[in-house]
């Protein structure tokens, strides 16, 4: 990101994710992915079945999104959350943000939606995301921080931001 300095400021540090950050970023999908408990099976076979979704999104945002940069982001030194975002030719696209339960509802995510507005103010560039349908949550989030509904889908919505001026 091009400018993390509030960020930093409230103690959050955004970094690029390292090849270590992988048991986490695996972990945190599995947290953020409470609907795929409910599968009725065995525990190996939940475990097997979240680890191929996270590889699917993993793969998927990896085609979709060649030139994405993943992020890890840290609370005195220990891993809380990640964040993927795609630098397009007209906009910055959110393509993940996920915190650990632990950190939910503190107002970390907004500190770091923050820091990718200022820096798409920066660079004069609207921030575009897609919220589904099952996370009212995340939309509400969203709109507080003046995203718009531009598109909408009965599985999800496309929610936009424009820098002003």
């Amino acid at each position: 990101m091009a400018n993390t300095e509030s960020v930093a400021a409230d103690g959050l540090v955004v970094r690029p994710s390292r090849t270590n950050d992988g048991p986490f970023l695996h972990s945190l999908y599995q947290a953020a992915r409470p609907d795929l408990q409910w599968i009725d099976g065995e525990r190996d076979v939940v475990e097997q079945v979240v680890a191929q979704q996270f590889q699917v999104q993993e793969q998927g945002l990896g085609e979709r999104f060649p030139n994405a940069m993943h992020y890890v982001i840290e609370k005195l030194d220990t891993a809380i959350g990640a964040l993927t975002t795609d630098f397009g030719p007209n906009e910055i696209r959110v393509l993940y943000l996920a915190f650990i339960p632990q950190a939910r509802g503190q107002g970390f995510g907004r500190k770091v939606l923050q820091g990718v507005q200022q820096a798409a103010q920066q660079i004069r560039c609207p921030v575009a995301t897609v919220v589904w349908a099952n996370n009212p949550h995340a939309r509400q989030h969203y709109l507080a921080l003046g995203f718009q509904v531009e598109e909408c889908s009965p599985a999800a919505e496309r929610l936009v931001w424009y820098p002003q001026g």
